[in-house]
C-alpha cells in the first residue's frame, strides 16, 4: 500500500487528500491501484472498513479481468461513549428540495432527525435511541419509497403497520440484502445461508465463517435474532455472564474486542465498549489490566493501581496488617549462604514467624508495610528475586530431588524444574498458576495435581494439567508424552500462553479447562506444531517484557508512596 505523500507524489501519482482513484481503483498511473483509508474516491477518503471491503470486491474483479465499478458507499457510524448512544448515517446539508422529520423527548433523552428528499431517506440521526439505525440505513441504501410508512416511520420499523410488532418479525421482515454487519459489510442473506449450508450453531461459529459481528460487536443483538429465526428451536444460545455491573459484555467478547478494535488502554476500552461507568471498579479493572498486559505486553504500560493490593505492594497482607515476604527458591533448591542470609533478615527486622511453604519456599510473616523495601534490598544482596507468592502468575515449580540422588528416579527433575521456573517466573496469568516435576510416577512433587505437571518416565516426559487442590480437588489429566526436556518446555509453555491467552481473569487453570474443552486443548498442543510453536513464541516474546524483578525496582523508589506509614495527627489537627 503506498501512503499519500512525498513517495506517490515522487512517482507522478495524483494526490489530492489520498491518492485519487477512479470507479475502477485505479490511480493516475494504470499500472498501480490504491485501496483503504489512503484513497480517494470521487473527493471522498473513507475510514470505516465496509467502504474498503466493497471497493476490494471491485479491484479483485478487475485484477482478474471483470469490469466491476465502485460508486462510492453510503456509510453509518455509532459513537462509542459511555453513556452516549449515538447513530449518524447520510446526508444533513440544507436545501429548498429536503424536508425533515424530527422527534424530541428531552426527559427520556431521545431526538431523532430523518432528512427527505422525494419520499427517500438521505439522512438520519438518532440520540438516546439508538435500535432502528440499521433499519434506516437499510431504506437510505436501497432508496425505498417511504412515503406509506410516513406517518409512523420516525417510530422506527417496529410501528409501521400502526402498533408495535414483535422484534422477531421486524428483523424476519428485512430484505436478504440488508446490511446486518456495518463493519465488515455483512447482509442479512449471507449470515442465514452460511447458518443452513455449514451446520452453524454458534454465535463464534457466524462469527468466524462470516465476520459478522467479530469486529466492533454493536450487531450482535442482530445476529443472534437471525440465529434464532434460522434455526428456530435447535437454536440454545450460551448465557453470558457480564464481567460486572459496569457492562453487559462477558469477558469473552471483552477479549475479543480489545484484539479486534486495537484497544491498549483502560480508558479506550471502557469507551470504545460503552462502559456504564466511567471508571470501572473493583472487578473490572484489574481484569482490562491483565487482559491489555497479555494482549500487549510491549505497548500496555501495566496499571498498577488497578491491580489488589498484594500485587501492588509485592508483598500478601496478612490478618493483622503486616506482610509476608517469600523470596524465589528455583525449584524448592537452596543453600547455606541464603539460608544465612534469610536469617539476617529475620533477626534484623524481627520478623516473628518463619515458615516453610508447601511450595518448597520460606515465607516470612509479619513484616511491617514501611520495612518491604528494606527487607528486599538485604534479600537482593543475597541474590533473591521476588517468589511473587501474591501474584496471579507463576508461583512456584515444586521438584524432587530426580535422578540425580534418588534410586527410583528417571530423570533429572530438579535441573529441570529450575529450567522452566527460570525460564517462566514472571509471567502473568489469569489465576495463579503452580507446576511440580516429579522424578519418577511415585510422584513426590505430587506433580498430579498442579495446575501443571510433569511425571519424569524412562522414555521421557508424561505432561499433566488441569488439576486443583485447594477448594476443589481435581487430578490432572494427561496432555501427552514427549521425549526430551526441550520438548517438555515447548509444551508446558505453549499451554500456558494458551491458557493466558483464552482463561477469563481469576478462572483457575482447570475451570478453562473444562469450559474449553480438554481434547481442544489436546488438539491444539499436541497435534498442531506450528499453533504450539507461535503460542510458544508469544509467551517468550511477553516474557522479554515481564521477567523483571519487583522487588529491585521497589528497592531503587519506585511507587515508594505504597510503603509510607500513614501519618499520625491529633483530632485538633485533623479538624483544622
Amino acid at each position: 500500500m503506498i501512503v499519500p505523500s512525498s513517495l506517490a507524489r515522487d512517482a507522478g501519482i495524483a494526490v489530492n487528500r489520498g491518492i485519487v482513484v477512479d470507479d475502477g481503483m485505479m490511480t493516475s498511473d494504470p499500472n498501480v491501484f490504491s485501496l483503504g483509508e489512503c484513497a480517494e474516491h470521487r473527493g471522498i477518503c473513507y475510514g470505516l472498513v465496509a467502504p474498503l471491503y466493497e471497493a476490494a470486491r471491485v479491484l479483485a474483479d478487475r485484477l482478474i479481468g471483470g469490469t466491476s465499478e465502485y460508486h462510492g458507499s453510503v456509510v453509518n457510524t455509532k459513537l462509542k461513549v459511555t453513556g452516549i448512544n449515538l447513530f449518524s448515517a447520510g446526508d444533513f446539508a440544507e436545501a429548498p428540495d429536503r424536508e425533515e422529520i424530527v422527534l424530541r423527548d428531552a426527559s427520556a433523552g431521545i431526538y431523532k432527525r430523518l432528512v427527505l428528499k422525494d419520499n427517500r431517506i438521505i439522512g438520519a440521526v438518532l440520540y438516546g435511541e439508538t435500535a432502528d439505525g440499521s433499519w434506516f440505513f437499510d431504506l437510505m441504501k436501497r432508496g425505498i419509497d417511504i412515503s406509506q410508512m410516513r406517518d409512523t416511520l420516525i417510530f422506527g420499523q417496529s410501528y409501521q403497520g400502526g402498533s408495535p410488532l414483535d422484534p422477531m418479525a421486524a428483523v424476519a421482515a428485512l430484505p436478504d440484502d440488508a446490511e446486518i454487519c456495518g463493519c465488515n459489510g455483512v447482509c442479512k442473506g449471507k449470515i442465514t445461508t452460511t447458518i443452513t449450508g455449514k451446520g452453524l450453531t454458534s454465535l463464534d461459529d457466524v462469527r468466524a465463517h462470516t465476520k459478522a459481528s467479530a469486529s466492533c460487536g454493536s450487531c450482535t443483538g442482530l445476529v443472534e435474532q437471525l440465529m434464532a429465526l434460522t434455526l428456530g428451536d435447535a437454536y440454545n444460545p450460551a448465557a453470558v455472564t457480564p464481567m460486572c455491573t459496569c457492562t453487559e459484555l462477558g469477558h469473552d467478547d471483552v477479549r475479543r474486542l480489545i484484539k479486534a478494535k486495537g484497544l491498549k488502554t483502560i480508558p479506550a476500552v471502557m469507551q470504545e465498549l460503552e462502559w456504564k461507568t466511567s471508571c470501572g471498579c473493583a472487578k473490572c479493572r484489574p481484569a482490562l489490566n491483565y487482559y491489555l498486559v497479555c494482549d500487549w505486553p510491549d505497548e500496555y504500560a501495566d496499571d498498577y493501581q488497578s491491580r489488589y493490593i498484594n500485587e501492588r505492594v509485592h508483598a500478601n497482607i496478612q490478618k493483622d496488617g503486616t506482610y509476608s515476604v517469600v523470596p524465589r527458591m528455583w525449584g524448592g533448591v537452596t543453600n547455606a549462604a541464603e539460608l544465612r542470609a534469610i536469617a539476617d533478615v529475620v533477626d534484623k527486622f524481627e520478623i516473628p514467624m518463619v515458615k516453610v511453604t508447601g511450595g518448597q519456599r520460606i515465607d516470612l510473616l509479619g513484616v511491617e508495610k514501611e520495612d518491604l523495601p528494606a527487607v528486599w534490598a538485604d534479600l537482593g544482596k543475597a541474590g533473591f528475586i521476588s517468589g511473587q507468592a501474591y501474584a496471579k502468575g507463576l508461583r512456584t515449580v515444586k521438584t524432587c530431588v530426580g535422578s540425580d540422588w534418588c534410586r527410583f528416579g528417571t530423570q533429572d527433575s530438579t535441573g529441570f524444574g529450575i529450567r522452566v521456573e527460570k525460564f517462566m517466573w514472571g509471567s502473568w496469568t489469569p489465576a495463579k498458576l503452580k507446576l511440580a516435576v516429579s522424578g519418577c510416577p511415585r510422584n513426590c512433587a505430587e506433580a498430579t495435581c498442579k495446575d501443571i505437571g510433569v511425571i519424569c518416565v524412562d522414555s521421557g516426559f508424561e505432561i499433566h494439567f488441569a488439576g486443583a487442590a485447594g477448594l476443589d480437588i481435581k487430578g490432572t489429566d494427561v496432555l501427552g508424552l514427549v521425549k526430551t526436556e526441550d520438548e517438555a518446555l515447548e509444551h508446558i509453555v505453549a499451554l500456558t500462553q494458551m491458557y493466558r491467552e483464552q482463561g477469563r481473569y481469576l478462572e483457575r487453570i482447570y475451570k478453562w479447562a473444562k469450559r474449553i474443552g480438554h481434547d481442544e486443548i489436546r488438539r491444539q498442543i499436541m497435534g498442531d506444531p506450528e499453533k504450539r510453536r507461535a503460542y510458544y513464541d508469544r509467551f517468550v516474546f511477553s516474557q522479554t517484557f515481564a521477567q523483571v524483578d519487583p522487588w529491585s525496582e521497589r528497592v531503587s523508589g519506585k511507587d515508594k508512596h505504597e510503603f509510607k506509614p500513614m501519618a499520625t495527627i491529633s483530632y485538633n489537627q485533623a479538624a483544622e
